[in-house]
């Protein structure tokens, strides 16, 4: 290992010191890669073992690095949905002395997918807008503590299931700029503009490797993106104003705020000077309103969508076993004791890296609704359970990290112009179904 070798990291990790970082990353042994999907990037990124768990690593200027590697560290500072840094690697140099990229290493995010890897064979028109409300939704939560990416599009961005929606975590931070105060009207559009050209291009992209099932529209799903940010963003930061007899619009905005997962955490409150009319406006909003009492009541650290399901589902229960009066903290305990942990623990070991805990509880639920709907009648909750098991979740991809075997070099099927149909649709074997992209 070289002398002049510099790690800068946020966790003091000896395993750093195993990689080879005395070779290019392309050329690292198959022993430290974990063979893992990922987006399409500028820069080299490989995924790596280090002590038990996966990082990405990126090879880029030692500047880039570090400026990434701080922008993440106040990103988590800010609660904004990101990747964890975990170091910077400068100084590297091969075996003859010549110098070598620098790299930064990032914690790989549990269940998350980039989004040419959510689907097997083609992109949903259904699946495609959910990505993007997701994609809206995390660039407003962006804007909102000051950050302007630059660079916003779909291959920078990781997926998380959401109860039926997604989540979404920025991925890449290299173009950033973090902002004390709030961007300017120009710096929002600027993204807006940059996401909607990237997106579009994106779907187009897929349209091209027959990925797109017909009646996607690459533009209407990149306009949106735009529409959804506009329609949340106003919801979150909209003067209103109305009579003073009418007050009790103030409890109304905070509740509909509530409804969309923010938290009003100081709000400007004008009287006109004639004591007639009241204006209202938001001034520090914080997303995760369900997150934050799922956390209090239960100790479990979900996503928002998935918080607010089992807090309906807490709710429901609280109701049926007449426990209206109780404290709530108890019956959350009951709850999680009684219905939520006898069902994540009826998921087999070898099933369990299928999906979060948080989130099969979710599919539990619907496949339960579902269940009853075809039989007319409940379905106890245990055959319900086994049904899902066997029905369901055996037939899902992992979607967490998984540590196999090492592996080893990849062979990837071609498939040659005289084997390809004539029809021009996407040959069905199981080989030709999977995107060499979501192999490396």
């Amino acid at each position: 290992m070289s002398e002049s070798l510099s790690i800068t990291a946020s966790t003091v990790d000896p395993g750093l010191l195993q990689l080879p970082w005395s070779t290019g990353l392309a050329d690292w042994p198959s022993n430290h890669i974990v063979a893992l999907p990922k987006g399409i990037s500028r820069h080299l990124v490989r995924f790596a073992n280090l002590s038990g768990r996966v990082v990405a690593i990126k090879e880029t200027t030692e500047e880039m690095a570090r400026r990434e590697y701080d922008m993440l560290g106040n990103l988590d500072r800010l609660d904004a949905p990101c990747v964890d840094r975990v170091a910077v690697i400068a100084g590297r140099t091969d075996a003859s002395g010549r110098p070598l990229p620098a790299a930064l290493v990032t914690a790989h995010l549990r269940f998350s997918l980039p989004y040419r890897a959510l689907f097997t064979q083609v992109l949903r028109p259904h699946t495609a807008t959910r990505l993007v409300d997701a994609l809206a939704v995390l660039l407003v939560r962006l804007h909102n503590v000051g950050f302007y990416w630059g660079d916003v599009s779909l291959s920078n961005t990781l997926f998380r299931r959401d109860a039926g929606e997604f989540a979404a975590y920025l991925v890449d931070a290299e173009t950033g700029e973090l902002h004390g105060n709030r961007l300017t009207p120009g710096q929002r559009a600027h993204d807006l503009d940059i996401a909607r050209i990237n997106i579009a291009g994106e779907i187009m992209d897929l349209e091209a490797g027959g990925r797109l099932e017909g009646g996607v529209d690459a533009v209407a799903v990149a306009d949106g993106l735009v529409s959804s940010y506009h329609s949340l963003w106003g919801a979150l930061t909209d003067k209103e104003s109305f009579g003073v007899d009418e007050s009790w619009r103030i409890t109304e905005r905070v509740h509909r705020l509530n409804a969309l997962g923010f938290d009003i955490g100081e709000m400007s409150i004008r009287t006109a000077s004639d004591g007639t009319r009241v204006s209202i406006q938001p001034k520090v909003v914080d997303a995760g309103h369900h997150q934050r009492r799922l956390l209090r009541l239960t100790g479990l650290d979900v996503e928002e969508n998935q918080a607010r399901r089992l807090l309906n589902d807490l709710d429901e229960f609280r109701a049926r076993v007449s426990r209206l009066g109780a404290d709530e903290e108890m019956v959350a305990h009951e709850w999680l004791t009684r219905v939520f942990e006898p069902i994540v623990m009826a998921i087999p070991w070898d099933l369990r890296a299928k999906l979060e805990p948080a989130e099969v509880f979710h599919q539990v639920l619907e496949h339960r609704w579902y269940m009853s709907q075809a039989r007319g009648r409940s379905v106890p909750l245990a055959e319900v359970v086994s049904s899902y098991i066997d029905d369901v979740l055996r037939h899902r991809r992992d979607e967490a990290t998984v540590m196999g075997p090492p592996t080893d070099t990849l062979s990837i099927p071609t498939v040659s112009d005289a084997d390809a149909p004539s029809t021009g649709e996407v040959p069905t074997t199981d080989t030709d179904l999977v995107d060499w992209r979501d192999l490396v």
